[in-house]
């Protein structure tokens, strides 16, 4: 009886398929291979997402500190019109603070300093704000979208793992052979699940650091540009009335 219940478990250890990525793809259903493939895009795309994004996040930083280096001489004259030329330098067209700069000073420049002029550069620097924000933000909803529905659609492929091995289980019998197929079809759809989750999170948690950073900074502009403009129109309007 003991002799044939080891060769019983021999037979279902010979032939139980493998457990190498291989090996389950070819052992996975018609499911688990949509919801890996599915996931594969996902990842990809969120590779898309972070590569663009680390560029851009680069290249607006470093225009952003050429264009403090070269434009804060003029303001510090008070030209506005050469102020407004720099800004306007495709050079600096990516650069976050560039965009700021360049509306207010646009209003400055065409409209002149009049009593309305602070208002009008106000309301176009706040304009700015936003839309340079918007720009840092995007691709951030792919990221997040990932990250929160990956673990599901994972274990939506696990679900159909979990019922193949006891389909397994009904039809063969309890061996290691009827359930294996099964259960190594739920656990890869478990892992690559979980591995997509984690790489959106991280990145974006790390996107979202860094469009802190550029929204303190951009607020920290905006209080400086409003400052100065006031104070450049008063002076000019306490001249005009002299």
């Amino acid at each position: 009886m003991l002799l044939l219940l080891l060769e019983s478990l021999a037979r279902a250890e010979e032939a139980a398929p493998g457990f190498s990525f291989g090996e389950m793809w070819a052992h996975a259903g018609f499911i688990a291979r949509g919801v890996i493939i599915t996931l594969v895009i996902m990842m990809l795309f969120t590779l898309l997402v972070v590569v663009e994004r680390l560029i851009a996040f680069s290249r607006a930083r470093r225009q952003s500190m050429r264009l403090r280096n070269e434009i804060i001489g003029a303001l510090q004259q008070g030209d506005i019109a050469a102020a407004h030329r720099i800004s306007q330098d495709d050079q600096f067209k990516s650069g976050y603070l560039a965009g700021l700069l360049r509306a207010g000073l646009r209003e400055m420049d065409e409209g002149g300093l009049d009593k309305f002029a602070l208002d009008n550069s106000k309301r176009a620097v706040n304009k700015a704000h936003a839309e340079e924000l918007a720009k840092l933000q995007r691709g951030m909803p792919v990221l997040a979208t990932v990250a929160s529905t990956a673990p599901f659609v994972g274990l939506f492929g696990t679900t159909f793992g979990v019922i193949n091995a006891f389909q397994g289980m009904a039809s063969a019998g309890s061996g290691l052979a009827a359930i294996s197929a099964g259960i190594s079809e739920a656990l890869i759809t478990t892992g690559v699940g979980i591995g997509v989750a984690v790489l959106g999170v991280w990145a974006f948690n790390y996107f979202n650091h860094r469009i802190a950073k550029v929204t303190d900074e951009l607020n920290s502009a905006e209080a400086d540009f409003v400052a100065w403009a006031a104070k450049l129109i008063q002076g000019s309007m306490r001249g005009a009335a002299k």
